[in-house]
This record gives structure tokens, C-alpha cells and sequence, in this order.
């Protein structure tokens, strides 16, 4: 359509100045309103909310905050306010109270323009103390790059010790489990007298104690985390005893080395039966062959896995915070510190002193050289000469023993401010803060590896798109990898379950080994969408296949039955105890929605006899969609169905939520969590309940306003994969587990920015990583300019 000049002329500027006055007017109506809502509720809720909804003590100590719309906020004003008169304020009164609070006080925007957020000097939390710690040691060797090759390297050998001419196989196995009986492990070898080498690293994807568990009938040894680091010695296989337990504490994100030397020795009696399997008891699982998954077939550098155990931080805004200082931090760090001088002393300065050769030893030239890549490491920073005289030259000198030394300068280093406090760093080079921030956001860690020092020493990280690039180079990291599984069990909040049991009667074959495979079929989906090619976010609502077992298979039937296809002649199930071979299903099951309907997350939101429906719309609002809703008004104990035998869960549910004082919240549980009802207790599908038909009909609200409803979970999980209140609070619950601060301290846009860039990108997580990691990064450039 095109319109006359002389129209526009004279008639565009007066529609122009109409529309200005219009929204004047808008506006004026608005502050009455609000004006309005002001005094009554000054007259009639002040007294006991608080003139700002703070909270009165000794009436209702809660601040009146939240992300309600405006409509579902004056809906609960007209039905509950004021108490014991809630007539006293509807209508047009309510409407007036709902928009002050919503303005003043109540809402995100409110309260981000009343207190703005801002970033907090903070620790290091007890994860970032124990990765840090481990690049401070793979510094001195070296951190391994990504590879996508998996197994345990394998040298066979006629006769029971390595000689070159008697090497009969070289190959990868899949993992470490072998039962040879009495007969030879390969063409070519005595079946009475082999050695056999396996070296590889193991993955660790989850940070806790892992139980290491090698069963063998003939000696062997095992060297863990750095060859020569004995775990296991049964060189001198003796007695009956056939299994070896060691328990170590490991990190997620870093692979650690190993080697097992098998010895079949020839003997005058006879033969034994050889056999082998390497196991281990991972957190939250039960004992299992080490996958192939979790094995590279070659041994990386030498790798630190902190002991000592650390305090929980505090997780009160939903996040790791490190702003607890007392005594148990304190005395933790010592026992930290005291821990790694051993290790510095007795295995890097060793290896440092070895190869720096060229380093003169006359006036302990190379001791001081070594302790200063030590500290400036840990300090990410340049030593001044008065921090060296300080921290070397005097310890040196007062400590004729090298490795007293040693361990004095890293109980010094590691309990210094400048160590815990990775933010204290305004003096530094803008090049040296930015690349703090990247290793903090990705690694939870310092700068370790040498392209990014030599960055640093380069002065190559000044603006964007090169602090872009080594974004975009550490995202794909081991290290990154294991604080993204992290992240995404916390959306999932699956961290929380504990110890998922039911009703054996009810359920039989729901049992430890069926659990631990429901987890690693859930890990299994999360890693394949998360580091595909696109990498998208929807797809974790609406792929139609999963991993599975046939363990899952029996007791889930034909909707988690592998793919045929999918099942190669190699990929055997394992001998020993555990959860079974993944294998992915065939797509095309309408039921099967990735995270939402997995049974691991499904029998996790349940009760152990029913499933709970309050359980999974708490989980949809508060993590899938990231709103808020205030604690329950007193101790919830759900109904028994044993006194309502004749009713669903559905209606068990409705009958106990129905007073007004429980609507307030549960209008907005309910209604998601109904969506959910045809999963029962163990996530097993079913269309009917009581031999009635299933109702998963729910509702939700958005934070604008609209109201959504949903006729089954095929519609809920749709609306998932597409609601921008569920990019929202993904993207907001990333920013803060990755940064470990509020994405609103780095400016009360930031939150919508990064949002509209995850959805331009098509939702590529790995690109919203990227993007929070610059937005860190950035801050110091931001500083300096402001400044």
C-alpha cells in the first residue's frame, strides 16, 4: 500500500502527536491506578506485610514477592486479602492493589530496580578449589585434549613379563572383562604362562567417591592416576582372595590414568583359571564393569584428584556460592593445602627438576624457579618482587630441605587470598581477568593450559571476537563437559532424589541395577543432545527415541525395546554386576518425550506407591519454567488412597488441595503436574487408572498473562520445547550454574539479551555457553571502561 505525499505530509505528523497523547493518557491512567492501589493498601495490608511487602515480624514474615501476572495476582488478592475480610478488596480495588505491588515491590523488575544485583567478591566454592587444584598439578604435565575415541588399549604377550619379541596382540577392548578359563587369551600365546598390559584413562563424569573394584583369579598390579602411583599390588597372587576394593575420590570432567598388569605365570601344580574384570561403584549408582564410554584407550598426562573432604557451600539463591567463611572452610583449606604441598614435593618438583636440567641448582636457582611457576599459577598473575621475597626467597632460606620448603610455599600459596579470592585481580592485565573469568566459567578452575598463558603473555584476549574464539576452543573440554552434566542434573533437580525405592508388591523388578540403568540412559540422551551438531534445547522435549536395556525393555515393555538395528554382533552384555549395554530405541513412540517422560525422572517425582502429581508440578514450575512459588503454609502429608480406594489420584489430589488458602499456589501446581498423571509411580505408561480413563488435562499461566492448557504430556512437552518462560529459566539457571552469579548483576537486560540470542542461534546450548562464558569474560572490559 503507498499513500500521496501530500497525505503523508499533512496527515502522518497529526496521527503521530495522537498517538503521543494517547500514550500519555496510558500512562496517567496507570499512575492512578497505581496511586490508587497505594493507599487502600497502606490502610489495609501495611500493618502486616510492610510498607515495601517486606514482611512484618510476628504477622507475615514473608515478603510479598514472586512472578505471578498481574491477573493471577489479583485473583489471589480478591480471594485471600485482607484476611478474615477478603470482601473488603475486589473488583476495581483489587485490581488497583495488585498493580502498586506489582510496580513497587512484587515483581523481578521491581525488585532488580529497587536493590539492582550486583557481582559479589566471592571464594572459591569447594568444586573450584578441587578442579583448581587439579589443573595447578596437570599444569606441570599437561591437560588432556577431547577425543572421541573410547577402550582400554590392550598388549598381549606369550610368556609373564614384556619382551618385545614374545608381543603376540596389540588391540582396544571395549572394557576390562575376561574369563580365559584354561585356555590361551590369543593365537599364538601359552595358555600356561602371558602377560598381558591395558593402559587407558577412565572418565570421570561425576564429582564423589568411586569404589575401584578388580576381580582377578592371577596377579596383577594397578597403577592409578599417574603410572608408578600403585592402587592395587597383587604381584604375588595369594590365599583365595580374588577381589580388590580401593575407594578414591574423583572429579567431574578429568580423566585419569591407569594401567593393570595380568600375570599368568607357569606353575608346577595346576593351572588356575584366569580371568579379570575391572569395576567400579560410582556415586549414586551401583557396582558396574567401567563402560566404554567412561574409557580412552591410551593414558593421558599424570592426574590430581583432591582427597581431603570439603563443606558444602551455600545453595540458598540456587547456585554454588562461596560466601561461607568459618572454621570448617578454614580448617578444610589447611587440610587442602597440606595435602598438595605432599604431592608438589614428593611428584612435581621431581619431574619439574628433571626436565629443566639447563636450570643451574648452585643457590637453588631451580628450587626457586619451580616454586615460581607455582605461585604465579596459582595467583594467575605476575609475582612482584616483594611477593617473591616473601613467599621464596625466605622460605628457601629458612628451610635447608627442599621438600620442607616446598610444602611450606604451598601452604602459604594455597591459603592466600589471592588463591581463594580469584576476583581479587583488578591490578592485572585485562588479558589475565578475562582469561580468569573463561577458566572459572568453563573449568571452574584457573588458567592452566599453555595456549591460554600464552594468550595471556600475548596480550591476545583485548576484545570480543578473540575472547569469542578461546570461548568457543574451551567449550569443547572434558572438563566443560563434566559441569554441563552437572548443570543439567541441577534443571532436572535429580541431584535431590536420593534413594528411589517402591512398594514391592506393587512393582516388582523395580530394583538398584533397573536404577542405575534409568541414570545412565538419562546421562546417555542429555550428552548426545547437548554435544551434537545442533546441540538443540528443543530436542530435549520432543526427541521421540532414548537409550535403553534390556533390563528396561522387560520391565517397561515394547515402548523402550532397543533397535534392532542399532545392536552390533560386538555389543555383548557384560558378565558382571551392573547396569547393562546402552542401545538406543527406535523413534516414533508418542509417548517417549526425552527428559520429560523418562522413567529416572518420572519414578523420581513419585511417591512409592503412587505417582504425585504435586511433586512433578512443583518441578515443572519451579525448574522447567523458573517461577517462584513461597513455601506451603504447614506440613503436607498426602492423603493415603487406601481411604478414598474409589478415587484417582487426580481426584485424591483436588479433594485435598481444595480449600482457597491451598488454591493460592496449588492452581498453578496442580495444573501442570495433572498433565503428567498417565506415568505412574515407577514411570510406566498407562491410559487408565482405577479402570477409569486417565485425565491429563492441565493449565499453566505465563508470566504475561496468557493461559495455556494442555490435553496430555504431548502437548506439555510441545509447549516446553517452544515457551519462552522455559528459555528463560534454562538460560537463567545455566548462567548461574556456570558463573555463579546472578545474570542480572551484569545488567538487568542481560537476561532477555541472552535468551533472544539462544533462540537466534536455533537453541544451540553449546553457543549458550559460549555467550554466558563472554558475557563473564567481559566484565572486566566493561569495568575499566565505566571506570
Amino acid at each position: 500500500m503507498t499513500f500521496h505525499p501530500q497525505f503523508v505530509r499533512t496527515y502522518l505528523p497529526l496521527a503521530l502527536l495522537a498517538l503521543v497523547g494517547y500514550g500519555q493518557t496510558c500512562l496517567a491512567d496507570e499512575d492512578a491506578t497505581r496511586e490508587k492501589g497505594r493507599q487502600i493498601y497502606t490502610s489495609m495490608c501495611a500493618e502486616c506485610h510492610g510498607d515495601k511487602g517486606e514482611g512484618v515480624v510476628g504477622a507475615y514474615e514473608t515478603p510479598l514477592i514472586g512472578d505471578a501476572s498481574l491477573g493471577e495476582l489479583t485473583h489471589q488478592i480478591t480471594k485471600t486479602m485482607p484476611e478474615g475480610d477478603a470482601e473488603a478488596c475486589v473488583g476495581p480495588d483489587a485490581e488497583a492493589v495488585a498493580a502498586f505491588m506489582h510496580y513497587a515491590f512484587y515483581s523481578e523488575a521491581a525488585r532488580i530496580r529497587n536493590r539492582p544485583p550486583q557481582i559479589s567478591l566471592a571464594r572459591l566454592t569447594g568444586n573450584q578449589l578441587r578442579q583448581s587444584l587439579a589443573d595447578l598439578y596437570s599444569h606441570f604435565h599437561g591437560s588432556p585434549g577431547y577425543t572421541d575415541d573410547r577402550g582400554v588399549k590392550g598388549v598381549y604377550f606369550t610368556g609373564s613379563r614384556w619382551k618385545n619379541e614374545n608381543k603376540k596382540i596389540e588391540r582396544v577392548d571395549p572394557t576390562i572383562d575376561f574369563d580365559f578359563g584354561r585356555e590361551s587369551p590369543g593365537e599364538g600365546i601359552t595358555k600356561e604362562d602371558f602377560f598381558i598390559h591395558w593402559n587407558g584413562s577412565i572418565i570421570a563424569e561425576e564429582t564423589g567417591d568411586y569404589e575401584i573394584v578388580v576381580r582377578s583369579t592371577v596377579s596383577f598390579t594397578m597403577d592409578f592416576g599417574k603410572m608408578g602411583r600403585t592402587l592395587i599390588d597383587n604381584h604375588v597372587q595369594s590365599g583365595d582372595k580374588t577381589e580388590f576394593r580401593e575407594v578414591v575420590r574423583l572429579t567431574a570432567g578429568r580423566a585419569y590414568p591407569f594401567k593393570i598388569d595380568y600375570i599368568q605365570r607357569k606353575r608346577k601344580t595346576e593351572q588356575p583359571p584366569a580371568s579379570i574384570s575391572l569395576s567400579w561403584v560410582p556415586p549414586h549408582g551401583v557396582e558396574e564393569l567401567i563402560p566404554q564410554r567412561n574409557i580412552i584407550p591410551w593414558t593421558v598426562e599424570p592426574t590430581y584428584s583432591l582427597q581431603t573432604k570439603l563443606p558444602p557451600d551455600d545453595r540458598s539463591y540456587g547456585f554454588e556460592r562461596g560466601i561461607a567463611v568459618d572454621r570448617q572452610w578454614d580448617d578444610s583449606t589447611t587440610a587442602a593445602a597440606i595435602e598438595f604441598g605432599i604431592v608438589a614435593a614428593d611428584e612435581l618438583w621431581p619431574h619439574y627438576s628433571q626436565r629443566n636440567k639447563k636450570i643451574p641448582e648452585e643457590n637453588r636457582a631451580r628450587l626457586k624457579a619451580f616454586l615460581t611457576e607455582f605461585i604465579e599459577t596459582a595467583f594467575r598473575t605476575k609475582l612482584s618482587d616483594e611477593t617473591k621475597q616473601l613467599y621464596i626467597d625466605q622460605q628457601v632460606a629458612e628451610c635447608p630441605d627442599d621438600h620442607e620448603a616446598i610444602r611450606r610455599v604451598v601452604l602459604m600459596t594455597l591459603k592466600s587470598p589471592r588463591f581463594l579470592y580469584p576476583q581479587a585481580d583488578a591490578t592485572d592485565s585485562l588479558s589475565q581477568q578475562v582469561a580468569n573469568r573463561l577458566s572459572l566459567t568453563f573449568y571452574d578452575s584457573i588458567p592452566s593450559d599453555k595456549w591460554l598463558l600464552e594468550k595471556i603473555q600475548r596480550d591476545q584476549l583485548q576484545n570480543e571476537q578473540q575472547i569469542r574464539e578461546a570461548a568457543w576452543r574451551m567449550v569443547n573440554d572434558f572438563r566443560t563437559r563434566g559441569k554441563t552434566r552437572e548443570m543439567l542434573h541441577e534443571w532436572l533437580n535429580i541431584g535431590h532424589f536420593g534413594e528411589i525405592t517402591k512398594d514391592e508388591a506393587r512393582f516388582p523388578g523395580f530394583e538398584p541395577e533397573l536404577i542405575a540403568d534409568m541414570r545412565a540412559s538419562l546421562d546417555q540422551f542429555l550428552d548426545d543432545i547437548v554435544w551434537s551438531e545442533k546441540s538443540d534445547y528443543r530436542q530435549l522435549f520432543t526427541a521421540d527415541w532414548a537409550y535403553t536395556t534390556d533390563r528396561m525393555a522387560e520391565f517397561y515393555g515394547d515402548q523402550w525395546k532397543p533397535e534392532e538395528a542399532a545392536k552390533p554382533e560386538a555389543d555383548k552384555l557384560p558378565r558382571g554386576p551392573g547396569p547393562q549395554q546402552l542401545r538406543k530405541t527406535a523413534g516414533g513412540d508418542a509417548h517417549r518425550l526425552g527428559v520429560l517422560t523418562h522413567p529416572y525422572l518420572m519414578s523420581g517425582l513419585a511417591y512409592t506407591d503412587a505417582s504425585s502429581p504435586i511433586h512433578r508440578g512443583v518441578f515443572l514450575i519451579r525448574y522447567m519454567l523458573g517461577r517462584t512459588l513461597r513455601p506451603p503454609n504447614a506440613a503436607f502429608s498426602p492423603l493415603s488412597p487406601d481411604l478414598h480406594p474409589d478415587l484417582t489420584t487426580r481426584e485424591r489430589v483436588s479433594l485435598q488441595t481444595s480449600p482457597e488458602s491451598c488454591q493460592v499456589c496449588h492452581s498453578r501446581i496442580n495444573g501442570l503436574g495433572f498433565t503428567l498423571e498417565r506415568f505412574d509411580a515407577v514411570g510406566r505408561f498407562r491410559d487408565t487408572e482405577r479402570e477409569r480413563q486417565v485425565n491429563a488435562q492441565g493449565t499453566y499461566t505465563t508470566r504475561d498473562g496468557r493461559e495455556v492448557t494442555f490435553q496430555n504430556e504431548q502437548e506439555l512437552a510441545k509447549f516446553l520445547a517452544e515457551s519462552d518462560d522455559a528459555h528463560r529459566a534454562f538460560v537463567s539457571r545455566a548462567f548461574q550454574h556456570f558463573v555463579k552469579q546472578p545474570v542480572a548483576a551484569y545488567g538487568p537486560e542481560k537476561l532477555d539479551e541472552l535468551t533472544e540470542k539462544f533462540k537466534n542461534s536455533g537453541y544451540n546450548i553449546r553457543a549458550l555457553l559460549v555467550e554466558i562464558a563472554v558475557i563473564a569474560a567481559m566484565e572486566p572490559h566493561n569495568t575499566k571502561i565505566a571506570g
